[in-house]
């Protein structure tokens, strides 16, 4: 039970330091709906998402007015859809692609999340069909997210689809040209990818899942950041175990805000409640970054000395105070930090803090990868792909999820600005070493096995 001095602060959260409830995303199954015939296929798919989410966004509102915290999006991950794409080619796909968007668009969420592929061991057809089909459905659709999971601890790298995606992201940016390469924005490569994830753009519902399940993110850098600046302003030189204690007790209180909400989303619409994630997803509003942390602990900027065990402590923090608070804590749980999305960030690479190799360090304690990262447009597939391997093998040898979200921003060269607008932000394009060896490097194909830690059996 919250102490009524923590309901108080509660609200204070509400009120002056952007807690909300960042997402509620609706999980479906559509195992379903297979079907060799690309029109009843599309049909079942359309049908089976217009039923199930008719009234999700309307429902989210009304709980959101009920407790007074907002809910900033509502969204849908569905069963990847290259389990559902042997029978078809690249190009029917992409016309799955926009029933996915026209649904979407129907019900009135933000974004379909599940245009994805598991890919981590080898291809089918459909996984084939699904990660070519993916530059054209994207510069097509405003609401597909997609996903391609390529590596995991339990089964190595899979280094043809690394080289794969490499070029994929260069096709994709190359299709959303007149939109700064927007399209990259809305496709992450994974390893060790969560099935229950409710963030965008990675999120799809796992094939262990239910057949239709609500699961909540929650974010609250900005909560986060008070808190700390609180026991800073309080206690006469806190230390370490202090400010993780602190960080915790509020992660516990954000977490169990989430749930409540989220149970009674999922009791309002007769379905079961899977996961909360607690996330520190930050936004590119002041006040609302987790960039802006590492300064209330007093470093100059994220990306000198000293961040990367600001970071695991904060990782590691917010994950212990969530896992206490519920007993159904899932996806991602714990540090995001994307550069273009947090203004902190963001800052500290335009000013020269940040660059992309100590934010790769940064990922091997944080809780996604190489996240909202600009790169001039001419960086080669090549090198793309080099940059992904790096994040896999990262996330392979430590059991963690990591993730790439690169957009190679077309006619950009390293050190301009560019402006994605909304919770996308802006960035520096950052530099990055761009060398034609990394073709012959990529070139060498096959996996890399996973490690001996990997046999607990």
């Amino acid at each position: 039970m919250l102490t009524d001095r923590e309901v108080v602060s509660t609200l204070e959260m509400l009120k002056n330091e952007h807690l909300d409830v960042r997402a509620i995303t609706l999980g479906l199954s559509l195992m379903d709906c297979v079907s060799d015939d690309l029109g009843r296929l599309t049909a079942k798919i359309l049908n089976k998402i217009t039923h199930y989410a008719e009234n999700l966004v309307k429902t989210c509102d009304r709980v959101g007015e009920k407790y007074g915290i907002p809910v900033v999006n509502k969204r849908i991950a569905v069963s990847p859809m290259s389990a559902l794409a042997g029978p078809f080619s690249p190009e029917q796909m992409v016309r799955a692609a926009m029933v996915l968007d026209r649904a979407g668009r129907e019900v009135g969420v933000d974004f379909v999340g599940g245009f994805s592929a598991l890919v981590e061991k080898g291809f089918s057809k459909g996984d084939l069909a699904l990660i070519k089909s993916i530059p054209q459905a994207l510069a097509e659709t405003g609401r597909v997210c997609s996903s391609v999971n390529v590596a995991s601890s339990r089964d190595g790298i899979n280094m043809d689809a690394v080289g794969l995606m490499g070029r994929i992201v260069k096709e994709t940016a190359r299709l959303t040209a007149g939109q700064e390469g927007l399209g990259c924005a809305k496709l992450v490569t994974f390893a060790n990818i969560p099935p229950d994830m409710p963030f965008m753009a990675g999120a799809y519902l796992g094939l262990g899942e239910p057949d239709a399940v609500i699961n909540v993110g929650v974010s609250g850098p900005g909560v986060v950041k008070k808190a700390v600046d609180r026991i800073m302003a309080e206690t006469p030189r806190p230390n370490f175990d202090q400010i993780s204690e602190t960080i915790k007790r509020t992660a516990y209180k954000v977490t169990r805000v989430g749930e409540l909400m989220g149970r009674e989303v999922a009791a309002r619409l007769d379905l079961p409640f899977g996961v909360v994630d607690l996330s520190l997803a930050p936004t590119p509003q002041v006040g609302d970054s987790v960039g802006e942390i590492f300064q209330s602990m007093g470093l100059k900027a994220i990306g000198v000395p000293g961040s990367t065990a600001v970071l695991a402590l904060l990782n590691d923090a917010v994950k212990k105070g969530g896992a206490f608070a519920s007993s159904h804590v899932g996806g991602l749980s714990g540090a995001f930090i994307p550069v273009s999305e947090d203004l902190g960030i963001g800052q500290a690479a335009e000013n020269g803090y940040l660059n992309i190799e100590k934010l790769e360090a940064l990922t091997s304690v944080c809780s996604v990868g190489l996240d909202m990262v600009s790169v001039p447009g001419d960086t080669s597939a090549a090198t793309i792909s080099a940059l992904i391997a790096d994040e896999m093998a990262i996330g392979m040898i430590n059991h963690k999820t990591t993730a790439v979200r690169i957009i190679p921003v077309p006619g950009k060269k390293a050190g301009e600005k560019v402006h994605y607008g909304g919770l996308l932000g802006w960035a520096k394009v950052m530099d990055v070493a761009d060398y034609a060896e990394a073709g012959d490097f990529i070139a060498l194909g096959g996996r890399i096995p996973a490690p001996i830690h990997s046999l607990k059996n």
